[in-house]
C-alpha cells in the first residue's frame, strides 16, 4: 500500500514536469495535443470525419503552420507573441473515447465466433 501511494505521488510529479515541458513545446509550433495523434489510425480517421469541418480545417493550418516554423527554425511567438493559445483544448478526443469504446463494445459482442 505504501510503495503504492509512493508510486503515484512519484508519477503525479513527473506527469505535472511532463505536462508543462508539453505546454512549451506546443507553444512553440502552435500545435495542441490532439494534433500529435496520428491521422491514418483507424479511430482517428473516424473522429475527424465526424467532426466539425472548422475543427478539421484550424487542425490543417495549425500542422501546416508548424512544418513552416520548423522549416523557417522560427518559433510561433516570434510572429504572433500575444496570441492565446490552448494546447490541451479537447476538440476530437471525446469523440475519439466513444468510438474506441464502441469497437471494443463490437468485438466483446463478436467474440463467440
Amino acid at each position: 500500500m505504501a510503495l503504492r501511494m509512493m508510486a503515484d505521488k512519484a508519477l503525479g510529479v513527473a506527469s505535472t514536469y511532463y505536462k508543462r515541458t508539453m505546454n512549451w513545446h506546443l507553444a512553440q509550433s502552435g500545435l495542441r495535443y490532439e494534433d500529435l495523434l496520428i491521422e491514418e489510425t483507424k479511430d482517428v480517421k473516424e473522429a475527424l470525419d465526424l467532426a466539425d469541418p472548422d475543427v478539421v480545417t484550424g487542425r490543417s493550418r495549425r500542422l501546416r503552420r508548424a512544418v513552416d516554423l520548423s522549416y523557417k527554425r522560427k518559433s510561433l511567438q516570434d510572429y504572433a507573441p500575444d496570441m492565446k493559445l490552448e494546447p490541451f483544448k479537447e476538440e476530437i478526443y471525446p469523440d475519439l473515447i466513444k468510438i474506441r469504446e464502441r469497437d471494443e463494445e463490437y468485438a466483446v459482442l463478436n467474440a463467440h465466433k
